[in-house]
């Protein structure tokens, strides 16, 4: 009788059954398409938070000379997407909220638009999501 947790052997006369896993020719163009579309829903995502946070600093009157502060103002600066004058209020707490809250909005529209369009193009026809179904009863 063999034992609980040794595997079972095969005898003499029995055959192997080995497991073979096939993938259709599609396989690696699928997975890099939504490889590349993961990193930049993350890439955006990043980038709203980063610019969510500042935000939060600002309104809370966080420690300008701070190292973290710093760091991420640093970060918001760079990936504002030009929007730095858009909204001039007399608050300059308001004005952020404006300005950093439209680009970090449209990051996240970017990113979607950007994925969209990438697994509409790249991807094969039976891998695409579907919007609607159509079906004709009689």
């Amino acid at each position: 009788m063999p034992r609980v947790n040794e595997p079972h052997m095969p005898r003499v006369n029995e055959p192997v059954v080995e497991e073979v896993v096939e993938r259709d020719a599609d396989y690696r163009k699928v997975r890099t398409v939504r490889t590349v579309c993961a990193i930049i829903d993350v890439v955006c995502w990043v980038f709203a938070i980063v610019l969510l946070v500042h935000i939060f600093l600002v309104i809370a009157g966080a420690n300008a000379g701070n190292g973290f502060f710093q760091f991420v103002a640093g970060w918001a600066d760079g990936i504002t997407l030009g929007l730095d004058g858009l909204f001039t209020p007399d608050n300059a707490s308001v004005a952020t909220l404006l300005n950093e809250g439209l680009a970090a909005i449209l990051w996240l529209v970017i990113g979607a638009l950007l994925t969209n369009l990438i697994t509409r193009i790249a991807l094969p026809s039976g891998y695409r999501r579907a919007w609607y179904r159509r079906t004709v009863r009689p």
